[in-house]
């Protein structure tokens, strides 16, 4: 099964550097990360600032679900893993 994205929730972490958002496997919400790094990768243009932070995730929206999926199918599904950090080499 393929995680759904329903909640277009998303908040930057300044103590971690990173936008968490959420997944959803069946009625299990499932947390992920994804750090600065991997945002500036993504969108090189990204301001260094939270508000650039979020709109560089808002642009990238469709590849951060793509990945988010596959690590989840690839890491530990089933196996009480409810979050994951999405970093720059899992793009």
């Amino acid at each position: 099964m393929r995680l759904s994205f329903p909640n277009a929730s998303r908040s930057f972490d300044e103590s971690r550097s990173q936008v968490c958002f959420w997944g959803y496997d069946s009625t299990i919400e499932i947390s992920f990360f994804v750090g600065v790094e991997a945002l500036k990768q993504l969108y090189p243009e990204m301001e260094n600032a939270e508000s650039g932070f979020l709109q560089a995730f808002d642009a990238v929206l469709g590849r951060i679900h793509e990945v988010a999926d596959k690590v989840y199918v690839r890491g530990a599904k089933g196996k009480g893993i409810y979050a994951y950090i999405l970093a720059a080499e899992d793009f």
